[in-house]
């Protein structure tokens, strides 16, 4: 068995091949048997310990066992909000091959996920991208996005909080797009192609009336019914929604919320990522269609994205 530490995760699982990872991965048109559980400590404690497990029959086991505490990076000395592990098993005999370090992993299977979703659903030209909130996770959208759209050549942060994001921009004003943190959304949602939020707002910073026609809005947090970061006007400038996968996507608010209202109905999501990969589904169907796309993420990620580990670190 092997163990992956941080560093040797994130090293190996380079944005351009993780991406095409996943979409062989969705293109085999094979979902593993899932199942997650969530603890908390309590009534409506921000503090959960998560357990995801995907089983691909005959092939492999995964397990995720990620802490998620959002109070940690305030703490005396900082530590990141998500952190656990990812165990890859043998789908054969069920024999343990790699522990890997579970927030590296969750943070570039994340990333991936979104870009290979934006690879799929975004214009081809593509120039500006916005990204909403500029915690740990805002740096790897950033990159991942790049590596599908190199085309790329300015990339817009905003923060509720003004400061944490000019401190991104600046860390990341050395890359080879124009970085520019911006104090009002309103600014720069006219200008984006492509929006990616990672947030944990439950009021929508994006609202769909300030969009560019052909936008594509790419919504990762939300994770609970009560958060959204893109208001109705979004949904319906879109008129229908993408998704990585339907498990479970009714639990978000960015979804739950439209299909409660009658926004949209059941046959409003109309693709996931298997849909997209094998081409039941064409995507976007014209250079001014909104599109909109939910990452909802799930355990057979994190089973698709530790099995490209174990290939990369079988070639090292």
């Amino acid at each position: 068995m092997q163990v992956v530490d941080a560093n040797t995760a994130h090293r190996l699982l380079d944005y351009p091949g993780l991406v095409e990872a996943l979409r062989e991965a969705h293109r085999a048109d094979a979902m593993p048997q899932t199942r997650s559980n969530t603890l908390s400590e309590g009534g409506d404690a921000e503090n959960k310990f998560v357990s995801l497990v995907a089983w691909a029959a005959g092939d492999a086991i995964a397990a995720k066992l990620v802490g998620v505490f959002p109070g940690n990076p305030a703490l005396p000395n900082p530590q990141p909000s998500v952190q656990g592990l990812v165990a890859l098993f043998s789908g054969k005999t069920g024999a343990p091959q790699l522990v890997a370090d579970g927030a590296a992993l969750t943070f570039r299977k994340t990333a991936a996920d979104s870009a290979l979703g934006a690879d799929l659903l975004a214009r081809k030209d593509a120039e500006v991208l916005l990204v909403v909130g500029s915690g740990g996770l805002a740096p790897h959208v950033i990159e991942a996005h790049r590596a599908v759209r190199p085309s790329i050549r300015r990339v817009l942060i905003w923060n509720r909080n003004h400061d944490k994001a000019a401190a991104l921009a600046a860390r990341l004003k050395h890359g080879a797009a124009d970085v520019l943190a911006l104090k009002d959304i309103a600014d720069a949602l006219p200008q984006a192609d492509i929006v990616s939020c990672v947030t944990m707002a439950t009021q929508p910073p994006v609202r769909g009336i300030l969009l560019k026609p052909g936008a594509h809005v790419d919504l990762i947090g939300a994770y609970l019914p009560d958060m959204r970061e893109a208001d109705d006007d979004v949904v319906r400038r879109a008129g229908r929604i993408f998704v990585d996968t339907r498990v479970g996507c009714e639990r978000s608010g960015e979804i739950g919320e439209p299909l409660a209202r009658g926004l949209i109905g059941s046959d409003g999501i109309v693709a996931d990522l298997f849909d997209l990969c094998t081409g039941r589904h064409a995507g976007r169907t014209s250079d001014t269609e909104i599109t909109m796309y939910k990452n909802v993420g799930g355990g057979h990620l994190d089973l698709f994205t530790a099995l490209h580990l174990l290939k990369q670190l079988g070639k090292t």
